[in-house]
């Protein structure tokens, strides 16, 4: 049986969603699934070998990676690698369908400048504006970086830009990573 592992890091609980809208993908292929926030207990004893792929998904927040994930891949980066391997980038950036293109997208670019790991294996997915529930500080600045981004700026404005059919072609595809891995 194909055994995946998705790995998460998420702030305000939308990279989560997304990381189980994978899994739900993937489980209704017939494929075993592992879903684990990288701040977890879980995440401090991966049994990797026991993986024929491994996604790690991580959230933009004012332009950057929460430094946890960072932390998290220097630690096991030798492990990442070793499997068919693929990193998603949640950010509202994403909401324009040329930043959902690696080359467009400066935080995905970021990430690879600043990541001990290099992924074999990357998509882009657009995020969520959710105003009302976010700290004021947060709310304040984002609708600063909308302004000049051209992006919504009413605080009342919630909208998920996350294309929920492409998650579920990103979740298909990272089993055909898998059953690389099992036919080798």
């Amino acid at each position: 049986m194909i055994r995946v592992l998705v790995l998460y890091f998420t702030r305000g609980g939308h990279t989560a969603k997304i990381a189980s809208a994978i899994t739900d993908q993937l489980r209704s292929r017939g494929v075993q699934v592992d879903l684990i926030d990288i701040n977890s207990a879980a995440a401090k004893s991966i049994n990797w070998s026991a993986y024929q792929a491994v996604a790690l998904g991580a959230c933009v927040l004012y332009g950057s990676y929460d430094k946890s994930v960072f932390q998290f891949i220097e630690q096991h980066a030798r492990a990442l690698a070793a499997l068919p391997n693929s990193f998603f980038c949640v950010n509202v950036v994403a909401r324009n369908p040329e930043k959902r293109i690696p080359e467009n997208n400066k935080y995905l670019q970021k990430f690879i400048t600043l990541s001990p790991w290099t992924p074999t294996d990357l998509k882009i997915i657009a995020g969520k504006v959710d105003y009302p529930s976010w700290p004021w500080y947060d709310r304040w600045m984002i609708q600063l970086i909308m302004k000049i981004t051209k992006g919504p700026t009413d605080p009342k404005t919630v909208i998920d830009y996350t294309d929920w059919e492409d998650v579920k072609v990103y979740a298909d595809h990272l089993l055909e990573l898998a059953q690389v891995n099992t036919a080798a």
